[in-house]
């Protein structure tokens, strides 16, 4: 099996994994600054209830920065520790810094909206220090920026962001706005296509779910 077809597996492998957790719910969600009555929801976080997954899941993301990381122009640069964005992006990334034997850090959240703090970073780093930024799932990609924003505040290079699922809803656009180079091991799309060709999703779940995307703009599946 060739590399490209073995990436395809492991992609294939985690839709299939999200699907059997009930990480893939069809109903009508809101959900933070971008997503507005989106008929799908995905509950990656799910994934540490499954160690072996969670395993598997992090040795696919490693795999992937690897290669980025090896080709004649990479795509992925060196990184000497590994951000986490609160919370889903954190459960993740912890289980990547542990699987690379990398250094963890996190931006400390607010303890509530109104509180007006400059960012504070948590673990031990140096100024100049390159780091890679994880979340579980992007849509609008606010999160990822301003994690990126805070970690260059506090002295550190960030030059990519990897995540789970991308819903494809602009976060790739705003991070390369800022110079960082966006990754996905899926896109919700091609996930949700896999998964009604394999029996899991209805065509009108389906259906409901492409229209949406297509209304906010965003390209097509490449199983289309």
């Amino acid at each position: 099996m060739t590399q490209s077809a073995d990436d395809a597996q492991g992609r294939l492998w985690l839709a299939e994994t999200l699907w059997r957790l009930g990480a893939i719910q069809f109903g009508d969600f809101s959900l933070g600054r971008t997503v507005r009555n989106s008929p799908v929801y995905v509950n990656a976080k799910l994934l540490i209830s499954r160690p072996d997954a969670l395993k598997r899941t992090v040795r696919l993301i490693q795999d992937e920065l690897e290669m980025g990381m090896v080709m004649r122009k990479p795509t992925v640069q060196p990184f000497e520790a590994i951000a986490g964005v609160p919370i889903g992006g954190l459960h993740i990334a912890t289980a990547l810094a542990l699987q690379m034997e990398k250094p963890l850090l996190y931006l400390r959240p607010p303890r509530s909206p109104d509180e007006v703090v400059a960012p504070h970073v948590e673990g031990i780093y140096r100024p100049g220090q390159r780091v890679l930024v994880v979340d579980d799932l992007a849509a609008g990609g606010g999160s990822l920026v301003e994690t990126v924003v805070g970690l260059r505040d506090a002295g550190v290079h960030v030059m990519n962001a990897v995540v789970l699922i991308d819903r494809e809803q602009g976060a790739a656009r705003r991070l390369e706005a800022v110079g960082v180079k966006f990754h996905a091991i899926l896109t919700l799309e091609v996930m949700l296509t896999y998964l009604h060709n394999a029996g899991h999703v209805s065509r009108a779940d389906l259906d409901r779910s492409l229209a949406y995307f297509r209304r906010e703009g965003e390209p097509r599946s490449e199983f289309d």
